[in-house]
């Protein structure tokens, strides 16, 4: 953990030993920004920077925000914030110190965020994945169950043992939908196959994402897929011989001969839209939830162990989502039991997959609660 804290000009980097610090505004000191003319942008971030996954491709929007506008923006961030009262402190210090738009990039800052902006109506925030709005409170999320029906559809068809392995982080909606549809894509090539689920409790966590990875293939699985941060499950999975999705960005880096392909969390156009609009005085609260279609959802080439009739049948899926023609959620689904919950034909609807509690047939196990 950082044991020093640094203000530059248009970043600011921190860690969560720091926060009392910058509740008390010392680091944050006015003399840090620049003219009031300067629109000011702040970020909030669960993991670090170099997490390789989640918070790294925030803080890529971050830098396409500086890249589009130079000095007519200032941007800061604070990373590896952990989801509670400290949270509440980093976005009401980020509130006090001038910003003009704040993004907290997860799940569990949605209260605190609500509750800071009651006290600063002024100020817009943008809260990442959560359900709760206000005047000043926008929220965005991106249909990544789009991408895992993609890469689901790819482990049907290049398992050997039936047996796939899914490293997950929390047992939320956003999580349980991506293992669902990633399960129904797979069983729909491949029937037989089931997913083997390990919950580890935590966004990032490389020494727990590495023993899940372990533990999974020691149980038989031959592919992995996480949603987990880290590279490290992929890491795991190129030493011991097995093939892999990488998690919000490109991994092929850390294991080129497993990573097949990864889902790209893609946020530097919408970051870009929501600074302009603030500074046109055009921004409204609204909620979006974009995918494959709007570029949110994105991948990068497939590994060198990609066969071709797989790349097809996942550039179809691809299609078909964007077309319209295809959705992951659309019937039949059967639950755990094998009974019928969508009929053939219908879809899930947005509001179902928001609140989405519970597993469909193939998946292993109970859902934690």
């Amino acid at each position: 953990m950082p044991s020093s804290f640094t203000v530059r000009r248009r970043t600011l980097i921190g860690g969560v030993a720091l926060t009392a610090s910058l509740v008390t505004g010392v680091v944050l000191a006015p003399a840090a920004f620049a003219q009031d003319d300067v629109t000011k942008v702040g970020f909030i971030y669960v993991g670090p920077v170099g997490d390789h996954g989640w918070t790294y491709r925030h803080d890529l929007g971050r830098q396409a925000i500086e890249a589009q506008f130079g000095d007519r923006v200032e941007t800061t961030f604070v990373e590896t914030v952990p989801e509670g009262a400290d949270a509440e402190r980093v976005i009401r210090n980020l509130a006090s110190s001038g910003h003009d738009l704040i993004f907290t990039t997860s799940f569990g800052y949605m209260n605190p965020t609500i509750k800071v902006a009651r006290d600063f109506p002024d100020v817009k925030f943008e809260h990442a994945t959560g359900y709760k709005r206000a005047d000043n409170v926008s929220t965005y999320s991106a249909r990544f169950y789009e991408g895992r029906a993609v890469i689901g559809t790819m482990a049907g068809m290049m398992t050997e043992t039936d047996a796939v392995g899914y490293i997950a982080s929390f047992p939320i909606p956003e999580v349980v939908r991506g293992i669902n549809s990633f399960t129904i894509a797979m069983r729909k090539v491949n029937p037989e196959a089931e997913v083997k689920v390990v919950w580890v409790n935590s966004w990032y966590d490389p020494g727990k994402e590495a023993d899940a990875a372990k533990a999974l293939i020691d149980q038989g699985v031959d592919l992995i897929t996480q949603h987990t941060d880290s590279p490290a499950p992929l890491q795991v999975a190129q030493e011991r011989g097995v093939l892999g999705f990488g998690q919000a960005s490109d991994m092929s880096g850390f294991a080129p001969e497993s990573q097949l392909t990864s889902i790209i969390d893609d946020w530097d156009q919408y970051y870009i839209d929501r600074t302009q609009a603030v500074m046109d005085g055009t921004w409204e609260s609204q909620d979006v939830f974009y995918g494959i279609k709007e570029g949110m959802v994105a991948f990068p080439d497939y590994g060198p162990n990609v066969p071709d009739d797989v790349k097809e049948a996942a550039e179809t899926v691809k299609e078909g989502i964007v077309a319209g023609t295809l959705h992951p959620f659309q019937g039949p689904i059967m639950n755990q039991a094998g009974e019928e919950i969508v009929a053939e034909g219908d879809v899930l609807g947005d509001d179902v997959l928001l609140g989405m509690d519970y597993y469909v047939e193939g998946v292993q196990g109970a859902l934690p609660k």
